[in-house]
């Protein structure tokens, strides 16, 4: 574990050499936030503020704040990108002949990297939710309080699993931006970052609900809402954790059956 650890502390390093890239992002993703925020107290405003599928204005513009809280600690940043590019230039050849598992090599630095981009956005988050400060509630449960940190953390692996097995495809394709861009596209609708799942026509709701998509955004922030409760929360907790076994036993399976293809020539 301990060349692990020394692969967390320099991925730590050669993030904090971007920490400016990381703050503007953060600021500018704070716009589509604001036009959404805008959108939905003007749907509000012209239906006289009554709910809609369970969710007051209040609860509205809550769910937006968590979204943002959510994509600063789970979104994968690039790390897709940067593998396929190992793949493709021949970086992995060193990581066949030395004891250090690729995998696990690219964890570390994904959770690197998500500690320099907290450290940068917490203060723009934070002077985010200070403006917005009285929609602002604590967990609505203690099964609430335990549940969400345990399904972030899930949501980040998750996250990542996926990332890792897209990008394994560079073993087969020289190009892949057109499959991740499909899949980020997919993402976004089926997540709940354009609005909260629960809007959609209950049949497909709960069909999605058994697709690892409402898990990587959608279901952490239904539990701390208090939205997913009681038997739900549970039987979703282990859905959740179902689909990262899933996506990690598929990322080993990629990995395996590409390196078998893999040939790299020179120095």
């Amino acid at each position: 574990m301990k060349k692990y650890w020394h692969v967390i502390g320099i991925g730590l390093q050669s993030n904090l050499t971007y920490r400016f890239n990381y703050l503007t992002r953060t600021l500018f993703s704070f716009i589509p936030l604001f036009a959404m925020l805008s959108l939905w107290r003007t749907i509000y405003a012209s239906n006289g503020g009554t709910e809609n599928n369970g969710f007051t204005q209040a609860q509205m513009i809550f769910y937006y704040m968590l979204v943002a809280v959510v994509d600063v600690f789970t979104a994968v940043n690039e790390d897709d990108w940067q593998i396929a590019a190992d793949i493709r230039e021949g970086n992995i050849s060193q990581f066949l002949l030395k004891p250090v598992d690729y995998l696990w090599y690219r964890l570390c630095l994904f959770f690197s990297g998500r500690i320099a981009f907290i450290m940068m956005a917490i203060v723009p988050l934070a002077i985010f939710i200070f403006c917005f400060r009285t929609y602002f509630v604590a967990p609505v449960s203690g099964a609430a309080l335990v549940v969400f940190p345990v399904s972030l953390l899930l949501t980040a692996l998750l996250q990542f699993f996926m990332s890792y097995a897209m990008a394994m495809l560079a073993f087969w394709l020289l190009e892949i931006s057109t499959f991740i861009f499909i899949l980020f596209a997919i993402e976004y609708l089926a997540s709940g970052h354009l609005f909260p799942l629960a809007l959609l026509p209950a049949p497909l709701f709960h069909t999605l609900l058994f697709t690892p998509f409402p898990y990587l955004l959608y279901f952490p922030i239904g539990v701390y809402m208090g939205k997913i409760a009681g038997a739900e929360l549970w039987s979703g907790l282990a859905i959740q954790a179902a689909w990262v076994a899933l996506m990690y036993g598929l990322a080993r399976f990629m990995w395996s059956r590409g390196i078998k293809k893999y040939s790299a020539f020179g120095g």
